[in-house]
């Protein structure tokens, strides 16, 4: 029942007010001045106050400020016999809901209350959620963290303080962090500031000095308002460090920073990112288009001891060859036609950090010999300038193509070939690495159904047959791209095989063979939670064959 105090020192007007809102089922209390008001309304939680304007020593205005300043919640009427503008501006200005004149007729009042009590009833509602998500916001066991589109720190949690050690004067934006820690997830939270996308990024080690050996998980979205206009970013941390301790210690990690893969080739891959990331070596990524070389070098980046200083990337391939010696190494003005100013380029750019060439093999023959001479001396002179500038960088590339065919038919320098090849990581295809589909399948079904605000919880026994059968040309970003496909066209819980593109639906027939078997009865028993008669008639055997096969793999409900 609502509860409303009337304030008037004519007797039966309050009286009046009293008796028409009382049978309308209205809870009214009624005050004769200013004191006796301020008596009863410090006694009860009133959801509007009606008083008068004029009140022999006082004024309604003085109840309005009093009012307002105990219980910001409490709507204020005002009603007067004499409106005039200033009158009426003040007492909109103090906080008044609104204001009805002398004489107040029957339908009038109860037009203005009932207004009143719907907008009370939305504020209390609104003030209720508002409540109750700052109680999970601090007491959420991972961190959150709210920041403007120029990267201010907007509001933190309890657990974004313990785990990044935030204090109420810590700034992002002037770079007091970043003698603490590697500011990975600065790096992270600043890309969806430019890019509105979401990013993850799995197991990042923070180098925090206080927190010697501490693993995140980082999460990062762009912030929105009820209308979808763009403020901001949230950022999500969630401590990993006992996790990736244990896995550690037991090996085989299903992950390795932000990279998804299980299999004896991605093991030996995370050994040698582990030897190289606090080396300054050059390292050549080589693999099939889509295998993830960019992962591969921002692990090598962000592991290792350069982790806190730049990562700059270059697409070669996406940059014209006029254009790219001036992305790389900056030109002056003038140096040409369209050089209206000066440019810094990439490897300034990049000074005390790490430089990643992406399609190293696009690259012409001339900037090839330019190149040659940064790994050699890490010194260059601008296009258009004779000042040489020397650099601090670390070169890592990457490419799709086969450089040793390219050399032979004279496209590639074969110096330069050596140069950058120091180590080199060969990227296996998807193809080679299968046992790794039922990790990634459930990496992109988290992740679309965050991007896309879907529950798809899994994937058909068919589709889990097509992924192991097809041969995956595009490697993991086909996949990515099938799955994304699949959650646009599907309308339930699970994936099946009429939702993907048509080249998988050719990808079924035959049987699976022993060495994919195990990945089937894995995920077919966790898209079933562990139901094991289901799990038997989705795979077309029986349940005695299911426990034998069980035995045979090893297979238990904890793995």
């Amino acid at each position: 029942m609502a509860k409303i105090l009337v304030v008037d020192d004519e007797y039966w007007i309050r009286n009046t007010f009293k008796d028409i809102l009382e049978q309308s089922g209205i809870n009214v209390f009624a005050a004769g001045d200013y004191s006796e008001a301020m008596t009863i309304f410090d006694g009860n939680d009133f959801d509007i106050v009606i008083a008068d304007i004029v009140l022999g020593g006082h004024s309604g205005i003085d109840l309005l400020r009093e009012f307002k300043t105990k219980n910001k919640a409490c709507l204020v009427i005002m009603i007067t016999g004499y409106p005039e503008i200033e009158t009426a501006s003040e007492a909109v200005r103090l906080g008044a809901f609104d204001y009805i004149t002398k004489p107040v007729k029957k339908d009038a009042l109860l037009r203005v209350v009932n207004a009143a009590l719907t907008y009370k009833s939305l504020v209390d509602e609104k003030e209720k959620y508002r409540t109750h998500l700052e109680a999970i916001f601090r007491s959420a066991k991972f961190g959150i963290i709210t920041v403007d589109e120029h990267m201010r720190l907007i509001q933190f949690n309890g657990a974004a303080a313990k785990i990044c050690g935030f204090t109420d004067t810590t700034e992002l934006d002037d770079g007091s962090t970043s003698s603490q820690c590697s500011r990975r997830c600065l790096f992270t939270l600043r890309e969806t500031i430019d890019t509105r996308k979401s990013c993850d990024i799995y197991r990042a080690e923070c180098k925090h000095k206080l927190k010697l050996g501490q693993v995140v998980n980082i999460t990062t979205y762009p912030l929105l308002d009820e209308h979808e206009r763009f403020n901001g970013g949230v950022m999500i941390i969630q401590d990993e460090t006992m996790l990736a301790e244990l896995e550690r210690q037991i090996g085989h990690p299903k992950k390795y920073h932000n990279i998804i893969g299980q299999s004896a080739r991605m093991q030996q891959i995370y050994s040698l990112i582990e030897t190289l990331s606090n080396l300054k070596t050059t390292v050549l990524i080589t693999g099939e288009s889509g295998t993830g070389k960019e992962l591969i070098a921002e692990a090598i980046h962000f592991r290792g001891q350069r982790g806190n200083m730049p990562l700059v990337k270059v697409n070669c391939s996406a940059i014209s060859e006029h254009l790219l010696e001036s992305e790389l190494f900056g030109h002056v003005k003038g140096a040409f036609t369209d050089a209206i100013s000066d440019r810094t380029g990439r490897f300034q750019r990049a000074d005390g950090g790490t430089i990643f060439l992406d399609e190293i093999g696009d690259i012409t023959t001339r900037t090839q010999l330019k190149l040659m001479r940064v790994l050699q001396e890490m010194e260059f002179e601008k296009v258009g300038d004779s000042t040489t500038i020397k650099v601090d960088v670390r070169v890592i590339a990457a490419t799709n193509q086969l450089l040793k065919e390219k050399i032979k038919r004279g496209q590639f320098r074969e110096d330069l070939y050596y140069r950058l090849r120091v180590v080199e990581i060969n990227l296996p295809p998807l193809r080679d690495r299968k046992e790794d589909i039922p990790l990634l399948v459930e990496h992109f079904l988290a992740k679309f159904n965050r991007d896309l605000k879907k529950e798809i919880n899994s994937v058909s026994t068919d589709v889990i047959k097509a992924f192991l059968h097809y041969l995956w040309p595009g490697n993991i970003r086909e996949m990515e791209h099938a799955i994304e496909h699949a959650f646009v066209l599907c309308n339930q819980r699970i994936i099946t095989l009429e939702d993907l593109p048509e080249e998988f639906r050719d990808a079924i027939s035959g049987n699976i063979d022993h060495e994919h078997e195990p990945q089937l009865i894995k995920i077919t028993l966790k898209n079933t939670r562990w139901n094991k008669s289901k799990t038997a008639r989705l795979l077309g055997i029986d349940r005695k064959t299911l426990y034998n096969k069980m035995s045979l793999y090893g297979i238990k409900q904890d793995d």
